[in-house]
């Protein structure tokens, strides 16, 4: 349920892994495959490639919304703003990393509704999504990517992002890659995450609360 991360393709020399779960709960027609992230990249010995991104346009909101002060109704609109730019770039940066910078559909060519409706090949879901729900795995990507000192974003104690007006998230570009929420998890599940990322079972417990079976 791990994913390796080396630093070349002979694989010589691990870098990092990133934890993930695997939904738990039985299927109603107990054919289907409980799925987790990690499924959607190669086993250990084939090469594959994972990528991620994390992008802001809020750099400078705040000084732009000192130009409207005490007026909410313009506070509002400026950082609804700043987030659907935010949200643009990513799709606009997921665009680039499928036709040109990895090009595996390099012919894609969709309108805006298949962009919408997301009719393309590979996801880029982040940490905190219901397919990785768990939220320190934000800090492993954003120390892959250097992406504070890049981007100037930074992560809250809480692994929330600050400007507020960003997306980050992991590249997979497996052909049967789609979006799914693990779910519930037992205690078995837990355990073993405690002991894969070395956290305490207390710590485990408090990072996977919404994800526990009652």
């Amino acid at each position: 349920d791990d994913i390796r991360v080396y630093t070349n393709e002979e694989r010589n020399k691990p870098l990092v892994d990133l934890y993930h779960l695997r939904q738990q709960a039985p299927k109603p027609d107990d054919l289907s495959p409980n799925l987790c992230i990690a499924d959607f990249i190669a086993p250990v010995g084939v090469p594959d490639y994972l990528g991620g991104s994390a992008v802001t346009s809020g750099g400078n909101l705040e000084n732009v919304l000192e130009d409207f002060p005490n007026d909410d109704f313009n506070q509002i609109m400026i950082k609804a703003l700043a987030d659907r730019f935010a949200k643009a770039f990513a799709e606009y940066l997921h665009e680039r990393v499928r036709c040109d910078f990895w090009g595996y559909a390099a012919n894609e060519i969709l309108d805006n509704e298949g962009l919408i409706k997301e009719r393309y090949p590979g996801i880029r879901p982040a940490p905190g999504y219901p397919a990785c729900p768990e939220y320190s795995e934000k800090q492993t990507l954003f120390a892959l990517l250097n992406a504070t000192p890049k981007t100037g974003i930074e992560l809250t104690e809480n692994f929330a992002m600050s400007p507020a007006a960003a997306v980050s998230g992991w590249y997979f570009s497996h052909p049967e890659a789609k979006y799914f929420g693990v779910g519930k998890i037992d205690k078995d599940q837990l355990s073993d995450y405690a002991a894969r990322k070395q956290w305490t079972p207390e710590l485990a417990r408090q990072s996977l609360q919404p994800c526990l079976v009652d």
